[in-house]
């Protein structure tokens, strides 16, 4: 198992972005909404089957608003995978 770091960072006009470190590989991608968080982190998955395991951590100055959207984006996506892995498996 592949491990990513995501780090949530926020820049200075106050909009976050999230960091994605492949600490096997060392090659960072920066994602600047969900859905670019959603493609890369595919794309960092599939050296490994998608075998990954997701750390998140968050920089000093980012929000409890800016958490939670993307806490919210997270629920959402992680819904919509586990949907497709069970209509795969039917």
């Amino acid at each position: 198992m592949a491990t990513i770091k995501a780090t949530i960072m926020s820049n200075p006009i106050g909009k976050w972005y999230i960091e994605l470190h492949d600490i096997q590989k060392d090659i960072k991608e920066y994602c600047l909404d969900f859905e670019e968080f959603e493609t890369k982190i595919a794309l960092l998955g599939e050296p490994y089957g998608g075998d990954i395991k997701v750390e998140w951590s968050a920089e000093d100055n980012v929000t409890k608003e800016q958490i939670n959207e993307i806490r919210m984006n997270m629920i959402a996506y992680e819904q919509r995978v586990k949907q497709e892995d069970e209509e795969l498996n039917q």
